[in-house]
């Protein structure tokens, strides 16, 4: 799946003389039902997902936190559960990501990669 992250301006507007680019973030069918299975080990509350956030200053990278939606959030569903959050502040930084699965002795593991 292919979620397109669009932000105040709707795709071909302008504002400024500028046309607002689309952002694309992709997270595979593998990767919603592991969130699936990460946001039901963690809460039964359907008004909670995972939130996609940069780690704590200091720290490179991603992480998921247990939160609620925010008006401004884009969410992706899967099977009628959020099980993903992004905020419009990530959007840039998210832009040509794949969130996907990899198999390893341990279980299927979430992987986050650039185009």
């Amino acid at each position: 799946m292919r979620l397109a992250l669009l932000g105040k301006n709707k795709p071909g507007s302008k504002q400024g003389g500028e046309v607002k680019e689309i952002k694309m973030l992709t997270v595979t069918e593998g990767a919603k039902q592991n969130l699936k299975e990460i946001l039901l080990a963690t809460t039964d509350g359907p008004e909670f997902g995972l939130r996609l956030s940069m780690k704590p200053r200091g720290q490179l990278g991603l992480m998921l936190v247990l939160d609620r939606e925010a008006p401004s959030d884009y969410v992706v569903k899967h099977e009628g559960l959020k099980v993903l959050l992004v905020r419009q502040e990530l959007v840039p930084l998210v832009d040509g990501v794949t969130i996907g699965t990899q198999d390893t002795p341990e279980g299927s593991r979430l992987t986050i990669s650039r185009e």
